[in-house]
């Protein structure tokens, strides 16, 4: 989930948990300028894609937003789920969402720039990585060169971008799917190692 600049206002905007156990839980967001959640369509896609490998999986969402995406994916089976967000208003409105979902013991919010995170944090090995950072601030190429380092074997990983602007992936990444609303792109990649290893749907054309 993208945001830009500064804050508008204090008022809350809402996300739905679309799937699983926290089905039709209402996310309140504080509203910013630029921030841009997912959309429930684009997110029934995304694990409709993802269902297979959902359970017990591993989640890193970075640039979490709302954390729509990462609590979707505990929702529908994932084990854990690390969300990094810098917004202060953001960590705190998910921190409130932990709580009264009882999901601390397997969601983690870290309140820090997703780079810098991912340049000094301890390897996450996630199976499943969200990725959705900020459009304008051209993220993409030094998120995905330190990615590698918090990366299970096989791992996969979906990616927003502007519609017609999506970046080139390293040659490792292997499309599996993606589509496109009038905004935006979506796609989710998988790991080159685990195709060659036969790995989920690995016959299966992108």
């Amino acid at each position: 989930m993208s945001r830009g600049g500064g804050r508008t206002g204090e008022a809350l905007g809402q996300v739905r948990i679309i799937g699983g156990r926290w089905r039709n839980t209402r996310l309140q967001v504080p509203q910013l300028e630029g921030l841009r959640p997912t959309s429930d369509r684009v997110r029934e896609t995304l694990f409709n894609w993802l269902m297979p490998k959902l359970p017990g999986a591993r989640v890193l969402d970075l640039f979490a937003g709302s954390g729509a995406l990462g609590l979707e994916a505990v929702s529908r089976g994932a084990a854990a789920a690390q969300l990094v967000e810098r917004d202060p208003g953001l960590v705190a409105a998910l921190r409130a969402t932990l709580g009264k979902l009882d999901a601390a013991g397997q969601v983690a919010v870290a309140a820090a720039d997703a780079l810098q995170w991912l340049r000094t944090a301890p390897p996450a090995q996630a199976d499943v990585v969200f990725l959705d950072p900020p459009f304008a601030a051209g993220l993409w190429e030094q998120v995905l060169a330190e990615l590698p380092r918090h990366l299970a074997d096989g791992a996969w990983l979906y990616l927003e971008a502007p519609a017609g602007a999506a970046p080139l992936l390293p040659p490792d990444w292997v499309l599996h799917r993606d589509g496109s609303t009038r905004d935006v792109s979506y796609a989710l990649y998988r790991r080159a190692a685990a195709t060659l290893r036969g790995d989920m749907n690995a016959t299966e054309p992108a």
